[in-house]
């Protein structure tokens, strides 16, 4: 057994660092930050709004993913290639975003914008694929939370630093400067190691669409972990759906808010991985998803408390920072299980599969809990958000039988 400071010192983890901060970093240029550029152009609230439907290929990215299981790019590899690809076609795009003028070539800018989405949810898939096959199973969780610290790091670049640089340089320039951070991403797919997988690829673009549906759903309890995949963290995305709302109804200050979500929420969440990765090298997996489904559960308490307290600022460090530690956790396990499911012949299609299907957590949560909380309070709110981390824990109970599957594959 590696030790936990060589597995987290390794170069591979080095890689899938690099690989979390590119994958990080374009969201932003198409979501907060491009909205904060067109603000200060005065373009129209409602003009702005139309342009959240530029994040469409982020929820679509199964759609194109069997391409890139079945053909392999002439450079770098089947993974390393694609990144590589991707990378590209995102630099260009952030550098011709940069060029638009919004007040003059709004058209435009949405144009570049949906490239920029397009190529960003292409490099996602790929990198998902990369540190599913390049990494041994006893590593996810440490995988999966290096990856993550570098996704946060990359939003943090992508939308605190770029609008502070926006404060004193042209918006042509900020895009210019994000342009040249995504190019660090070109490091992890020049100079990565390419996965060794065994196990033959699609030898058809049919094979790549239709067998990756047919080998998942052939597996015992295969429906049973699509519903674990969907609910495992709903009461966390219940608990924090309106953590903003929440917070100035209790009468904090915007200021107040931003720095507890953006800085100390933000440096919780790493320890929250880096911990739940650290654990999971001595954890099975089971027992992973267990401990840290249940504390991510129980941390809603935090927010109950300070319901109940009102407005106490300590109080209110303290439930953003225990609540984003314990969904950390949670993050690493679940990232891990994810990746432990997918088969290696179709790694880029099955894990946007389950990861478009995740995203369905966060529709399900918003689209009723607000008429939820006006009914009931903030108090009641967040019990809720706590029992609604027993229908998840109770599907746990059923993990033995849903790696039959994976164990007969291993040892076949």
């Amino acid at each position: 057994m590696k030790t936990i400071l060589k597995v987290f010192a390794s170069y591979k983890m080095f890689i899938v660092l690099i690989l979390g901060f590119a994958s990080g970093l374009p969201l932003a240029l198409t979501g907060g930050t491009l909205q904060a550029w067109m603000k200060s152009e005065n373009i129209s609230l409602g003009t702005i709004g139309l342009f959240s439907l530029v994040g469409l290929p982020y929820s679509l990215k199964f759609v194109w993913s069997p391409i890139m299981d079945r053909y392999v790019p002439p450079l770098f590899g089947r993974r390393r290639g694609w990144i590589f690809l991707t990378q590209i076609g995102l630099i260009g795009s952030i550098i011709v975003m940069g060029m638009c003028d919004p007040k003059v070539s709004l058209q435009n800018i949405a144009i570049f914008a949906l490239f920029v989405s397009f190529f960003s949810a292409s490099q996602d898939i790929a990198i998902d694929a990369y540190r599913t096959e390049a990494v041994p199973e006893e590593e996810l969780g440490a995988a999966a939370s290096i990856y993550i610290m570098g996704y946060r790091i990359a939003m943090l670049v992508s939308g605190g630093v770029a609008l502070g640089l926006a404060e004193k340089l042209p918006w042509s320039t900020v895009y210019y400067i994000m342009a040249g951070c995504m190019a660090v991403g070109l490091i992890a797919s020049v100079f990565g190691p390419e996965p060794i997988v065994n196990e033959a690829a699609p030898t058809s673009i049919a094979d790549a669409v239709y067998k990756p549906f047919v080998e998942f759903f052939s597996r015992k309890g295969a429906i049973e972990m699509l519903i674990f995949i969907l609910i495992y963290k709903l009461d966390v995305a219940f608990a924090m759906a309106f953590t903003t709302p929440f917070m100035m109804d209790l009468g904090f200050t915007k200021l107040e808010i931003a720095a507890v979500l953006k800085g100390a929420g933000l440096i919780a969440t790493i320890v929250g991985t880096l911990t739940g990765g650290a654990l999971m090298l001595k954890w099975s997996m089971k027992k992973s998803l267990w401990i840290f489904g249940i504390v991510q559960g129980i941390s809603g308490l935090t927010f109950y408390l300070l319901a109940h307290a009102g407005h106490n600022y300590p109080l209110m460090w303290a439930s953003i920072i225990i609540e984003n530690i314990c969904s950390g956790l949670g993050t690493a396990a679940f990232s891990a299980f994810m990746m432990s499911i997918c088969d290696k012949r179709y790694t880029a299609t099955q894990y946007a599969l389950l990861t478009s299907f995740m995203a369905l957590t966060r529709i399900l949560v918003q689209a009723p809990s607000g008429f939820l909380q006006e009914r009931v309070g903030w108090e009641w709110y967040f019990i809720i958000s706590i029992l609604i981390a027993i229908p998840g824990l109770l599907l746990l109970t059923r993990f033995d039988k849903w790696q039959v599957h994976h164990q007969e594959k291993k040892t076949a």
